[in-house]
């Protein structure tokens, strides 16, 4: 595994509740030199990195390595848990044999639903 050294660019769908919500999450457990987030609705995103395909970003979160490596939805996971004190044992089970299958058929299940699930996660503000 690479150093952490640096904050990884979280990419993300800064207009999906269940996303904002996931965001929060690892923000409010991340150290705040561990990441940097960026919705893909910024308009920054082109111009930092034009090498992103936006509806590739719109389908699954993306993080940027500080190295310049990218990882997209079930991939991206376990570099998010190294970076979160107190969660690298979920990092190390998102990395044993057959993992990344079931995390890759939960998290495109999930994605694919995110836009008719966010009312769960919108308590009270009416917002999906």
């Amino acid at each position: 595994m690479a150093p952490l050294t640096g904050p990884a660019v979280l990419i993300y769908d800064g207009e999906c509740s269940v996303c904002r919500k996931a965001v929060e999450w690892i923000r409010a457990r991340a150290l705040p030199e561990s990441f940097e987030y960026l919705s893909l609705h910024s308009g920054k995103l082109a111009q930092r990195f034009p090498f992103l395909d936006l509806a590739a970003c719109k389908r699954a979160a993306h993080l940027v390595l500080p190295g310049g490596a990218v990882l997209a939805g079930e991939r991206a996971a376990p570099a998010v848990f190294d970076r979160i004190p107190g969660y690298r044992w979920a990092a190390v089970c998102l990395r044993l044999p057959g993992s990344r299958l079931l995390s890759g058929i939960a998290y495109r299940f999930l994605a694919s639903r995110r836009h008719a699930i966010a009312w769960l996660f919108d308590s009270g503000t009416g917002r999906a």
